[in-house]
């Protein structure tokens, strides 16, 4: 678990910093960010009344088993019952809700499962009963149900060919939506007539509770002609039953959103603006001028690596748009797309977006960077994402590495593996999507 940001840098930051002291200061700006969506932090604060009648405790996300331990320690009174599902080496110890683990970012038969325990869990509640639902990113994957007449290895093709097609997460997710049996409200829906108060740690661009973790408890406002144009979009090739399901529920007259509580509610908890704003007061702190600009950056990593590049050397050149000592802040979530024929090394949308920034700065001085995931894992690997440095090419070819060959094969992770520059902070049991930050220094 990422470690409670700590300040080892005080004095305002210019050319005398050594090389130490500025991958500290970015690490505690990444910390600080994290840190500020533990659900230890965030949940007990936006907790209802407590029920009259029964209250179970469902969810599913990368956080979700924190978010049940906070829920527990929270409301150490209140009987207690439920289950959670999430990633793989997430799960944290709890009294009464069981946490199950799943697979991410493809689903197997244990989301499946913990899909149907789920439904399981909420069946025969009262108007008087309360559904307590713990929701962050991942939980598409982990909350797998297939729709009537699908497979679960049709939906595990489907989601592969989703991450390797360029799709944004909220168009991934409309997909994933309209081939599920549990998401897109119909959670709630099982639990009916018992109210449902949701509580969301968001990692989507927008923080849309439809989109994160395809909203199981949240009603739809996309329809199956939604995700019909998005596989022509991406040049899906559906199996056959998808393809049939998608076409049959487009056919209907009447939307497939179903009926829920009047009382139902939904409470964002934690968000990356949130987290990103964290991470400028550390800055500032520190006596650096943070830009934020934006938390729901979208498109392909290595191009977003060259624009922010960019916007950092007009930093340093002009003092434009803020005078350095300044740190540019970012959010959302980028893509990488993976073309037909190609056999990707390693990597995920970090160190991709790292990799291509660093070239595009070529060696300029006074300019770091660090980008990870605020959960510890970028894509796949075991890094949370990686730390640039002015001489990140150059020790690069010291070692005979060609980065503009390890970002055409996808292989980022292993660059910055080899020169010892990944950020490695294990699971960190929350999730507000990729943390970017670029500092530009002052120099002589």
């Amino acid at each position: 678990m990422c470690a409670q940001p700590t300040s080892s840098v005080s004095a305002k930051p210019d050319s005398s910093w050594s090389a130490a002291q500025i991958r500290a200061f970015l690490r505690e700006m990444f910390d600080a960010a994290v840190a500020s969506a533990s659900p230890s932090r965030v949940l007990a604060q936006a907790l209802p009344e407590k029920p009259k009648g029964r209250c179970v405790v469902v969810g599913a996300g990368k956080a979700s088993a924190a978010m049940a331990a906070a829920l527990e320690e929270a409301w150490p009174d209140v009987p207690l019952g439920g289950v959670v599902v999430t990633r793989d080496e997430h799960a944290v110890p709890t009294q009464h809700i069981t946490i199950l683990e799943a697979s991410h970012p493809v689903p197997d038969e244990r989301s499946e499962a913990a899909a149907r325990a789920i439904l399981k869990a909420v069946e025969g509640l009262s108007a008087d009963d309360l559904v307590i639902a713990l929701i962050s990113g991942g939980g598409s994957s982990l909350l797998a149900l297939p729709a009537e007449g699908l497979s679960l290895d049709e939906k595990k093709k489907i989601g592969k060919d989703l991450l390797h097609s360029g799709a944004t997460i909220t168009e991934m997710n409309t997909v994933r939506r309209h081939l599920s049996g549990i998401k897109g409200g119909r959670l709630a829906q099982a639990a009916f007539p018992a109210r449902v108060a949701t509580f969301v740690i968001s990692d989507v661009p927008g923080d849309d509770p439809a989109v994160i973790a395809s909203g199981p408890t949240v009603p739809d406002n996309t329809t199956a002609l939604d995700a019909l144009r998005i596989v022509r979009k991406y040049d899906l090739a559906l199996p056959e039953a998808a393809l049939a399901h998608l076409k049959h529920e487009a056919d209907r007259t009447h939307g497939h959103t179903p009926d829920v509580a009047e009382g139902n509610s939904v409470t964002m908890i934690a968000t990356p603006f949130l987290a990103l704003q964290a991470a400028a007061e550390r800055a500032r702190q520190a006596g650096v001028t943070p830009l934020v600009l934006g938390d729901a950056l979208e498109g392909e990593s290595s191009a977003a690596g060259v624009v922010l590049a960019g916007i950092a050397r007009s930093v340093k050149m002009h003092g434009v748009p803020v005078a350095a000592p300044a740190v540019l802040l970012s959010g959302g979530e980028m893509t990488v797309t993976i073309r037909k024929g190609e056999k990707p090394g390693r990597g995920g949308r970090n160190t991709e977006f790292l990799l291509a920034c660093a070239q595009a700065l070529d060696g300029e001085q006074g300019i770091w960077a660090l980008a990870g995931d605020s959960d510890g894992i970028d894509g796949t690997e075991d890094a949370a994402g990686a730390i640039v440095t002015p001489d990140t090419l150059s020790r690069g070819k010291k070692r005979d590495l060609d980065a503009q060959d390890f970002l055409k094969n996808h292989d980022s992770y292993s660059y910055f593996k080899e020169i010892g520059d990944l950020v490695i902070t294990g699971p960190t049991l929350t999730n507000v999507n990729d943390i970017r930050i670029l500092l530009v220094l002052p120099t002589e």
